[in-house]
């Protein structure tokens, strides 16, 4: 199947890049077809992780799937916000799938590392955001041509802006569910 492929190159790729080897960009492939595959599965992954989290209280329906799925997907959102912003900043000509589709894939396994970290308790997981943060300032340094400055504040506002947009989901619904309608 091409998705597990797709799966095997990008592990193969990310150990490379984290071992800071050279050959790591033949591991994935820098297209909208490439893209589309990652985002595919960080789709399922996502699907899969509320699934699992609902076993013990039944699936909920449609919308709170759906909407499970939306705070799940913060942080590929936070990702293409600050990765477009810096680009836009350094007015850089970076191609941004060099950084999206590995990046697609480290938010896939920080998913399911946050997930197993969650479940150990609290604070432990400050450690997936700090692993996300690191293997994104790897990407940053190997893909593009910035700074090591620039590569560090690009990882660290992404996982900055990833927490505070569920910081603000949280305090958004805490907020409306103590309200009398």
């Amino acid at each position: 199947m091409k998705i597990w492929a797709a799966l095997r190159q990008a592990v193969i790729g990310w150990v490379m890049l984290l071992r800071s080897e050279d050959g790591w960009r033949e591991r994935f492939s820098f297209t909208a077809a490439g893209l589309a595959t990652a985002l595919i599965i960080f789709v399922f992954t996502t699907f899969l992780a509320v699934a699992i989290t609902s076993a013990s209280i039944g699936m909920p329906s449609l919308v709170g799937v759906i909407a499970a799925m939306f705070v799940l997907a913060l942080p590929l959102t936070s990702l293409v916000v600050v990765l477009l912003g810096t680009r836009m900043t350094l007015k850089s000509q970076e191609p941004a799938l060099d950084v999206m589709v590995p990046a697609t894939y480290a938010l896939t396994a920080f998913l399911l590392a946050e997930g197993f970290l969650a479940m150990l308790g609290g604070p432990v997981v400050m450690l997936a955001w700090l692993g996300l943060a690191y293997m994104l300032y790897q990407l940053a340094r190997s893909a593009t041509a910035w700074t090591t400055a620039i590569s560090a504040g690009f990882a660290v506002l992404t996982v900055v802006l990833l927490v505070a947009m569920r910081l603000a989901l949280y305090m958004l619904s805490t907020a409306a569910a103590g309200s009398p309608i």
